[in-house]
């Protein structure tokens, strides 16, 4: 594969000889396959697709890189977005790379310390306002009206453009298209896009089949599942805490094409997986991206059957974006001793017991 989504998957991008071919060493991320969860809902086949191994730790960076091109190429003096802090991390990342001040409004007080981090370490210029992220998109999309800025979130056709290779990548692995792709949706370009991929990739003869899209919202942050925008969404899962989806129609069409479905899962059945994919299958993942196991687990108790399906759950970001609450919520013990055997051996002896 070549190095970078812009070079590996350009005949299907809108990129052409005045686009910087610009990269971070974006896509090409795992696809692991499941041992324990599989084996407890039934499920011969089903996989974890590692968006957290992008450059800046999630899925964002796929369409950032073309975004980022796109602005350099049309000559933009910076990039801005709204962002519950992916969005931003990965924004700040390739501004930084390619010398182009990036711009982040980020809800005040409500993004998790890993991504604030990662943002400020990238040298961005961060406004952390006073209200959500659907507050904080709109004044994005105004100000991009009144200034020379791009817009970088996925408003931006391009960054979803992007993000569809993930799918591409699926195919390449696989042979084909997975039976369920099972995603988290907040702002909703993720699914919008891996539906676009499905299918040009399928067009272009590179699959036989496409997959039902079963996209999953937290409980407390679930428009699209309501059919209504929600003033106030809450859910501990920050990165699909969003009432309002920029891509809306896109989800709904991927939906309904696709034959899929639109789901909200509770925060306890989000941690649950979270704990699970740390515990029992070695994937360490922020708690958005466990909506889509938490997702698949719902769907195996309502009955349905797995064992003919091949499944590709999407992990859309890495745990180490939230620290904090990895800490507070799984806890394996952690025992001060001292530097003696004979006390180091009963520590470990207390923790077998």
């Amino acid at each position: 594969m070549a190095w970078g989504v812009l070079e590996s998957y350009r005949e299907f991008l809108p990129v052409g000889e005045d686009t910087p071919m610009i990269t971070l060493g974006e896509g090409n991320t795992p696809l692991v396959r499941s041992y324990r969860l599989a084996e407890e809902i039934g499920c011969p086949e089903l996989y974890f697709k590692l968006e957290g191994c992008n450059p800046t730790g999630s899925f964002k960076d796929r369409g950032m890189v073309l975004a980022v091109a796109k602005a350099m190429e049309a000559g933009s003096r910076g990039i801005i977005c709204a962002s519950t802090g992916n969005t931003s991390a990965s924004a700040a990342a390739y501004g930084a790379r390619v010398g182009l001040p990036a711009t982040v409004l980020v809800p005040q007080g409500d993004i998790a310390f890993g991504k604030l981090a990662q943002t400020q370490a990238h040298g961005a210029r961060i406004l952390a306002i006073d209200g959500n992220f659907d507050k904080a998109l709109s004044l994005v999309r105004t100000i991009t009206e009144r200034q020379p800025l791009t817009l970088v979130n996925s408003v931006n056709r391009v960054r979803l453009e992007g993000q569809k290779t993930a799918a591409f990548e699926i195919v390449d692995r696989l042979q084909d298209a997975p039976d369920l792709l099972c995603i988290p949706v907040g702002n909703a370009g993720n699914i919008t896009s891996y539906w676009k991929g499905f299918n040009e990739y399928k067009a272009a003869g590179k699959s036989q089949s496409l997959p039902r899209m079963m996209g999953f919202q937290a409980q407390g942050a679930a428009p699209l599942v309501e059919g209504r925008p929600v003033a106030s969404p809450e859910t501990v899962a920050s990165a699909i805490r969003i009432g309002s989806p920029a891509s809306w129609q896109g989800a709904i069409n991927a939906r309904d094409e696709s034959g899929g479905a639109i789901d909200s899962v509770t925060d306890e059945e989000i941690m649950d997986a979270y704990r699970l994919l740390s515990t029992g299958e070695g994937i360490f993942c922020e708690p958005a991206s466990a909506a889509s196991v938490a997702g698949i687990i719902k769907l195996h108790q309502q009955g349905m059957d797995l064992r003919n399906r091949r499944v590709v759950c999407v992990i859309t970001g890495s745990g180490l974006k939230d620290p904090e609450l990895a800490v507070s919520v799984i806890s394996t013990g952690v025992k001060e001793v001292s530097s003696d055997l004979e006390e180091v051996e009963a520590a470990l002896l207390e923790f077998a017991a």
